[in-house]
């Protein structure tokens, strides 16, 4: 049988993680005297992983690498006990992860969110999905849009570009897809606007999770 994998992007594709976010990174800001900021102005920052967060949060004259560190120290200890408050998956997400799985897709999660958080909010919201790789941001790592995880991600699964597909919910995630040399599918549900999504011409758009099971069933990767 041929083998296939469609590798996830996590945040604003498989869950809706932006509250617990913004949570997290307005009690850094406020813990350490910088102005707070709405959920959405915090959706619009989020993308390029949490040091890139924290350094578009703070002030233009405070985004300094010592400020960014720090904040990042009180993000990092808040969220990792709060990460999963808010959070939620995407209505119809489980039962289609379910369904690949059971159709023998091989699945994978490719995040900027660092790994220990990525690798326990995949445990705790999907723990019966069998992902053959479940890989965030990682020291000496280069995240997305480098195609580097990508790339690590289908040779573990020994899996060719043109049985691969890449979801996601962000221009970051469309360019990753590009420069990998793999099809992407952009999630309308997610955190950045449809526009921007379209911009990068992606196989296909879609508006609910139960499209892409179709999508997989007419493309035959």
């Amino acid at each position: 049988m041929k083998k296939r994998l469609v590798i996830f992007d996590l945040d604003g594709t498989l869950l809706n993680t932006i509250a617990d976010i913004a949570t997290a990174t307005n009690h850094a800001l406020r813990t350490l005297g910088y102005p707070t900021h709405s959920e959405d102005a915090i959706q619009g920052f989020v993308g390029n992983g949490v040091s890139k967060l924290l350094e578009r949060s703070l002030p233009e004259d405070s985004r300094t690498e010592e400020n960014i560190s720090l904040l990042r120290a009180h993000f990092t200890e808040y969220y990792d006990r709060h990460n999963a408050d808010l959070s939620t998956p995407y209505p119809g997400i489980s039962e289609m992860l379910s369904r690949l799985q059971e159709d023998g897709v091989m699945l994978a999660v490719a995040s900027n969110k660092y790994q220990s958080a990525t690798e326990k909010l995949i445990a705790r919201y999907f723990p019966y999905i069998n992902f053959v790789c479940v890989l965030g941001q990682r020291p000496g790592i280069p995240i997305k849009p480098s195609p580097d995880i990508v790339h690590e991600i289908m040779e573990k699964a020994n899996v060719s570009r043109s049985d691969t597909l890449y979801v996601g919910d962000s221009g970051v995630d469309m360019q990753t897809a590009i420069n990998a040399g793999v099809d992407a599918v952009a999630v309308s549900w997610g955190f950045r606007p449809r526009a921007e999504l379209e911009t990068f011409r992606p196989h296909a758009i879609i508006d609910g999770a139960g499209d892409l099971l179709m999508l997989l069933e007419g493309r035959h990767i």
